[in-house]
């Protein structure tokens, strides 16, 4: 099994990678494909599905999916530029996308969220098409929303979805579980880093790889900066207000007083994590950790362990993000990542294993306890919910990032006092967390149907 570092970790824009950033993926790949074929198409249609449908206004999936049939992409998503095409595209009811001729769509007919007609595949569907003059069909496709940012077609899902899909060659460490990452460093007598790192260069340059991980960071970093720095409200209706702005202050007054309230390192931590999930909260940039609705717990971990742990060394980020890629990894690949289809222990409990594994490593831990740190953390993350309230990534979202840093914290430091022995393997969690979400109620899938979502008034 392979699954690039920067498969786990993709920058692009909040508040969703499932809701968000994988229909705009789908819509830039309908485009692709309606550019080489033969048909000649005069409009397009979009229907979504499941979760899509529920949570898709809180979750701005109508804005991606027009905008994403207009050309726009995650990668090249420009905030300003953006509502300009909105604010076109429903005065004309046509979409430009580059390459193809002027498209008829009008969101407020071609648009259709359909609450009544899940599809198979997964709980994130939908269906785009083309037509003709006469409105008839000419070509149609149905995507799945995985998790993540990924996206599937109904028909490489039905293939299995190889989570190495459209790779090539092979790896030197294609370790498909944790037993056999075990095994492999055992044998090897490398790291998870060293071996992550080993398998990335099969497939590109060194050069490509560090310039790569450094620009993850640095996105990560940028966007923690942006979340302190921001005061104000959240978009949405709930009437939630940005919290990390004030919270920062307030630690940044105690330390230059010398004050140590109790517990202060907690409030760090959480602050830097709902920095990230208040930006994306408000539809800026993240990076998917694995998820955007869990895109806090990796880099408050990371800045967590710069800014407040001595021995620090920068140079290691890289080793973090490799190791925390490779437990992310084996999660996707034996589980799920999805909070559409196992609730939030997929998200937030993926990011905090995935971030204790990482802080383990960049402090010295062996393989055996990374693994453990790793266990740990999801172990204490089984059977969480996602039930976000008016289905925004708000509440409890934002707050849930900090406690999942917290988590990360601790069962890397849990992991560290111990020699890597423990009862509960890594892999039984991963499949606990599969079959607790595969039995969990629908209501509690990210479709703000049950829970908070229903318990706390939100009009």
């Amino acid at each position: 099994m392979y699954l690039s570092v920067f498969d786990i970790f993709k920058i692009g824009i909040g508040p969703s990678s499932s809701h968000t950033m994988g229909p705009m993926v789908a819509a830039a790949r309908f485009l692709d494909s309606l550019r080489g074929s033969p048909f000649h198409p005069v409009g397009l249609r979009a229907s979504l599905h499941g979760s899509l449908a529920f949570t898709g206004i809180g979750h701005a999936t109508d804005r991606a999916v027009i905008l994403g049939l207009d050309g726009v992409t995650p990668e090249a998503y420009d905030a300003a530029a953006a509502e300009t095409a909105l604010a076109r595209i429903r005065a004309t009811a046509e979409v430009r996308p580059g390459g193809l001729p002027p498209l008829r769509f009008d969101p407020a007919t071609d648009l259709v969220f359909d609450y009544e007609s899940p599809l198979p595949g997964h709980a994130n569907g939908m269906t785009l098409s083309a037509t003709d003059a006469q409105g008839d069909v000419l070509a149609t496709e149905t995507y799945y929303s995985i998790g993540g940012g990924f996206v599937r077609t109904e028909a490489e899902l039905a293939a299995g979805d190889p989570v190495d899909q459209g790779c090539e060659g092979p790896v030197p460490f294609p370790f498909g579980s944790a037993a056999e990452m075990l095994e492999m460093a055992r044998a090897s007598g490398r790291s998870i880093a060293a071996m992550k790192r080993a398998n990335e260069l099969a497939r590109m340059s060194p050069a490509a790889l560090e310039t790569g991980l450094a620009r993850i960071w640095s996105a990560m970093s940028d966007c923690i900066e942006r979340g302190l720095a921001t005061d104000g409200g959240l978009p949405g209706g709930l009437g939630i207000r940005r919290r990390a702005h004030a919270i920062h202050s307030a630690l940044m007054a105690e330390r230059g007083m010398n004050l140590t309230p109790p517990h202060t390192i907690n409030d760090w931590m959480s602050v830097y994590a709902m920095a990230v999930n208040e930006e994306n909260a408000a539809g800026g940039q993240v990076v998917t950790a694995p998820t955007n609705g869990a895109a806090g717990v990796v880099p408050a971990t990371i800045r967590y362990w710069l800014s407040h742990v001595p021995a620090a060394q920068p140079s290691k980020i890289g080793d973090f993000l490799l190791t925390a890629a490779a437990v992310g990894g084996l999660i996707k690949h034996n589980a799920s990542i999805s909070g559409a289809e196992c609730g939030c222990q997929a998200e937030v409990g993926s990011a905090s294993a995935m971030a204790a594994a990482g802080l383990a490593a960049v402090m010295g831990g062996t393989p055996e306890q990374v693994e453990n740190a790793a266990e740990i953390a999801l172990e204490h993350h089984l059977g969480m919910t996602c039930d976000p309230v008016k289905g925004l990534v708000q509440v409890p979202c934002i707050e849930r990032n900090g406690l999942g840093a917290i988590k990360a914290v601790s069962a890397a430091s849990l992991a560290l006092r111990g020699d890597g022995r423990h009862f509960v393997p890594l892999d039984a969690c991963i499949e606990t967390m599969r079959q607790t979400g595969r039995d969990m109620s629908e209501k509690y899938k990210e479709t703000a149907l049950g829970g908070l979502a229903v318990n706390v008034p939100n009009c």
